[in-house]
């Protein structure tokens, strides 16, 4: 497991009042690329600088090129501020070159119970292994994040597909580092590509991101469904869900990603 934080990792440096220095993490990586969630996280930190509310309630993120491990440039457009809420664009660059580009809507979470709640049922989890689970990619795809993060199954994928496409996973930072509103993020990106539950395959590459918190985790690991919808030319969308340890359902979003097959 990691010796870092995940809030170390994706932590952004103010050099002007709407420009931020990041130093993109190796160890955070599928294919020597960083994870989406990873990224989204990384801009989400950047933005609460900017912004008058304190929590990311929505984020949404465009893949435009895969950056490199090492430093890159976020800017922030502050677009609007309300009494509720703020708007923002982000914008994360190497080279000068737009990598990632993302809308984000900041306001502040509340503790209330859901006044209403309809949807997709917690499921049942577990029971899950003692240790984490062994890599769920091809062998040849290097995943230098699996050694970050304690990601566990509820079966064992290595038993192949049940044509359900669906995973469900626990999940916990390193050094069991609570949630918080940005690493949540990460946690709607941070389960392997549902499709491995339908055929496998090797990268499933993001082609954009939308995530919704809904409430403050409380400590522990979190719980994750991830489930495809549909696979077809070339291209899957993908739903997860997330809940903390006390089985609140704590964030939720979307995902379009590319596909290979065969």
């Amino acid at each position: 497991m990691s010796t870092t934080t995940f809030a170390a990792v994706s932590a952004v440096k103010q050099r002007s009042a709407t420009g931020f220095d990041a130093d993109l993490s190796a160890a955070w990586t599928i294919g020597g690329r960083p994870n989406g969630g990873y990224l989204l996280a990384t801009i989400a930190r950047a933005a609460i600088v900017v912004a008058e509310h304190p929590d990311v309630l929505a984020a949404s993120a465009h893949y435009l090129r895969s950056p490199e491990p090492g430093p890159a440039e976020i800017e922030i457009d502050l677009l609007r501020t309300g009494r509720s809420a703020s708007q923002l664009r982000g914008r994360l660059l190497q080279d000068g070159v737009p990598q990632v580009e993302t809308l984000l809507t900041l306001g502040t979470l509340g503790n209330a119970e859901p006044y209403w709640q309809d949807g997709l049922p917690k499921p049942e989890f577990g029971p899950f292994p003692d240790e984490p689970s062994p890599r769920a990619l091809a062998a040849d795809v290097p995943i230098a994040i699996q050694d970050e993060i304690d990601l566990r199954f509820d079966r064992p994928l290595a038993e192949g597909p049940t044509g359900r496409g669906e995973l469900r996973a626990r999940l916990a930072l390193p050094g069991d580092e609570p949630f918080d509103p940005v690493s949540l993020l990460f946690a709607l990106d941070a389960v392997p590509p549902a499709t491995l539950d339908v055929v496998p395959t090797g990268w499933v590459p993001t082609f954009e991101l939308t995530g919704y918190v809904r409430a403050r985790p409380a400590p522990g690991p979190v719980r994750v469904l991830h489930r495809a919808h549909l696979i077809g030319d070339g291209r899957v969308d993908e739903s997860c869900h997330v809940w903390d340890s006390t089985g609140r359902l704590v964030a939720n979003g979307t995902q379009l990603g590319g596909i290979r097959i065969g």
